[in-house]
């Protein structure tokens, strides 16, 4: 369902009634999703570069720093990026969209699950079942060795990382492989990374999959996930196409194809309030 108007009663009023009639709720979520809670989408260089100004004076784009090569060639630089984003994460309070989408769930037969692009574990923070969320890419929170010399994968909770902000680099030692003792690195599915380590990532897609086989009226509600990198959208098809409905929450990129489902221009916490708003005046 397409409008000129994304947010009108009407379209609202479609969602608030596929809400209804799900029995199980799939929240799809890229980066957009964590933009409520203060978090940086990296939406470009330009963007990039306004949260890292260090990188952005030596005009190193999110793609070259934010890959398995620059841990070889410049560990302190790349542990000194995620370094940051670790501290970032672990500090930061999820918005109250997260609750909301909680709430919902709550009602349906089957509950919820996750699928989301995000490696910040902002879904684990506000509260969601961590068998029920599948991080597709990977997450900060676990470490796996540069080499791999094993398919092993840990809890970063031991390290922390001292970052030099105005350089963004690492300032103490880079956390090692408890088995070779070489360097590690976050868990995450970088580019051009042939080393990533996914079995923890394939865990939990073969726990969404089990999930779905038993939902009979799954609702996706897809948050600021664009086209850009489209791993969240082409989950979300795959649910649609299986008989599934959509609600996209995307302030930019957010028509629909199906006319039985609802895209509002908004971001997540913006749109999701409406919603809410509107399940409330009909109730």
């Amino acid at each position: 369902m397409t409008t000129d108007n994304p947010l009108d009663p009407a379209l609202l009023d479609r969602a608030a009634e596929l809400l209804a009639q799900a029995d199980g709720l799939v929240v799809a979520a890229g980066a957009g999703m964590g933009v409520d809670s203060g978090l940086p989408d990296f939406r470009g260089d330009a963007g990039f570069w306004r949260a890292y100004p260090a990188l952005g004076r030596a005009r190193m784009s999110f793609t070259s720093v934010a890959s398995p090569a620059t841990f070889e060639r410049d560990p302190a630089l790349a542990w000194g990026f995620y370094g940051h984003r670790l501290a970032l994460y672990r500090a930061t309070v999820p918005h109250a969209g997260f609750a909301l989408l909680r709430a919902w769930s709550e009602r349906m037969a089957h509950g919820c699950h996750v699928f989301t692009s995000n490696v910040d574990g902002q879904f684990q923070t506000a509260g969601f079942d961590e068998q029920r969320v599948h991080e597709c890419h990977g997450s900060i929170h676990h470490l796996q060795c540069l080499g791999p010399c094993t398919q092993a994968i840990w809890p970063a909770d031991d390290f922390v990382p001292d970052v030099d902000t105005d350089a963004c680099r690492l300032r103490n030692a880079a956390p090692t492989c408890p088995h070779c003792g070489g360097l590690a690195r976050p868990n995450i599915l970088m580019f051009g990374d042939w080393g990533w380590v996914e079995e923890r990532s394939a865990r939990q897609a073969a726990r969404l999959q089990a999930w779905l086989a038993r939902v009979r009226r799954p609702l996706v509600i897809e948050l600021g996930a664009g086209t850009a990198v489209p791993s969240v959208r082409y989950f979300s098809q795959q649910v649609v196409q299986a008989g599934g409905r959509l609600v996209r929450l995307n302030p930019r990129e957010w028509q629909v194809a199906g006319a039985r489902d609802v895209g509002l221009a908004a971001g997540a916490l913006a749109g999701l309030r409406a919603l809410a708003t509107r399940m409330e005046d009909q109730t």
